[in-house]
Order: C-alpha cells, then sequence, then structure tokens
C-alpha cells in the first residue's frame, strides 16, 4: 500500500504514530504512513529517530523514496536496532533542522520571483542554498537581497493548492524549472502559492515551507557566480550581507 505521506497536508507535524510495513535488506524501514520528508527535488530527507514501545531509539539518517513516490524508505544509522513487521513506533522528525530547511527552501521560492528566469538546477541546504538560473544578464547581488527582504518583510502568505497532473500537462508555464519536472504520478500535484490569490507567486513543488514569509528571516544573497555562457548560479545564506556564517 502506498504510504500516508502526511507532511505533504501538514508541513508542520512534526511527530506521529505509525506501523512497520516492510524491512529491507539495506535496513530501510517502511511506515504506513510518516511525517518525515523524502529527499526529493533538491531538498534534503528528514532525520531524527523513531521510538519503540520500551522507549528504546532507531536514529535515523535520512528519508528517501523507493521506486516510486508511494514508498518512502527511511534508513537508520550504522548499528542501529531493527524493528519488526508490524511494531509500532512514534516518529520524531528533527525539527529545528527541518524547520530551517522550509525557511531556506522558501527563500529559493522568493529568489525565483525576483529573478524570472527559468531554474536550471537548485540545491537547499541548512546553512546555504543554491539556485541556477539560465541568463546571461547581470544583476547585483544586494539589489537582489534587498528585493528578496521586501517579500519577507511584507508577510505574504504561503500555502499548496492542488492541481491534478492532466491540469498541470495543459498549463507547461507554470513550471519554472527547465531540467527538472515536478513529481506526477500521485493523480495530483502541489502548488506552492505565496501571496493572497498567489499574488506573488505559484508553482509546483513537493517540498516544505513555512507559511508565511516573515518566518524565512533575515537571508541575502552571499554570491552569484557564472556557470557557463548562459547560466548563473546564486547563493543564498542566512543573515545579513557581511554576517559570514551568521544563523539566525
Amino acid at each position: 500500500m502506498p504510504v500516508n505521506a502526511l507532511f505533504r497536508e501538514d508541513f508542520y507535524l512534526s511527530t506521529c504514530e505509525a506501523t512497520v510495513t516492510a524491512v529491507h535488506e539495506d535496513g530501510g524501514i517502511e511506515l504506513d504512513q510518516t511525517c518525515f520528508y523524502a529527499t526529493s527535488g533538491g531538498q534534503p530527507g528528514d532525520c531524527g529517530f523513531l521510538e519503540r514501545a520500551d522507549g528504546s531509539t532507531i536514529k535515523i539518517g535520512v528519508a528517501r523514496h523507493g521506486q516510486t513516490k508511494d514508498a518512502i524508505f527511511h534508513m537508520p544509522l550504522e548499528g542501529e536496532q531493527i524493528p519488526a513487521v508490524g511494531e509500532k513506533l512514534v516518529l520524531h522528525v528533527d525539527w529545528p533542522r527541518r524547520y530551517r530547511l522550509m525557511r531556506m527552501h522558501t527563500a529559493c521560492h522568493l529568489l525565483s520571483v525576483v529573478c524570472p528566469f527559468p531554474i536550471t538546477g537548485a540545491a537547499v541546504g541548512e546553512e546555504e542554498s543554491r539556485v541556477d538560473f539560465d541568463m546571461t544578464e547581470t544583476i547585483d547581488k544586494d539589489a537582489v537581497t534587498a528585493e528578496m527582504m521586501r517579500l519577507v518583510g511584507e508577510n505574504h502568505p504561503v500555502y499548496v493548492n492542488w492541481i491534478t497532473d492532466d491540469e498541470l500537462a495543459a498549463n507547461p508555464d507554470i513550471v519554472k524549472s527547465k531540467n527538472v519536472r515536478p513529481p506526477i504520478g500521485l493523480g495530483r500535484v502541489s502548488l506552492v502559492c505565496i501571496g493572497k490569490e498567489s499574488a506573488i507567486d505559484s508553482q509546483p513543488c513537493g517540498g516544505t515551507h513555512v507559511s508565511e514569509t516573515q518566518e524565512v528571516g533575515a537571508i541575502h544573497i552571499s554570491k552569484i557566480e557564472k556557470k557557463g555562457k548562459e547560466n548563473r548560479r546564486f547563493r543564498i545564506r542566512f543573515g545579513a550581507p557581511g554576517d559570514g556564517q551568521a544563523t539566525p
């Protein structure tokens, strides 16, 4: 049976109960439902731990998809115990890490608003994220930072609308990514919307995000790199310009 991926409906859910449905040779643990986000679309999968009935824990290094998006494997760290099929567990996501990734992923969306060019690549990180654009224009990183912080300060709502796979196929222009297609095959696709009635942005994305732009906090473009004739890489960091490794 497909896993009930609770994070798709509630990005702020950090714990839940679940039952083990399978354990694989590589140690991957499948559950009937999960609040662990699985690595996808440039966002790392969650880590955390699974709590057993006796109070012992199984530390999870990462959650990843199986052969399809319907399967999520919770990969334990080396030397951890392996639960039995049918065992009931309580899942605990490493919330501080997840929340930083949510803020960062939302910041990447804000950058795509300020720089409305086709996206050729992206990676979300806890300390730094990058977004690559198909562009030749020269642009000032401080000006981009100022525009992003304006959107943060205006505190626009961030929410998800769902459309069908067919609706996405009929409206291909809403996809900003040039090389990576949004997740399809589940029958529906999540649109991450910013602003009332999507006034600021709307794009397909299966990642996790904060509920309002103000939660992103202080961010800045630390560097813009030329990666080929028509490719520019923007690096986003937390904190104000000049803060270096500052993290809130």
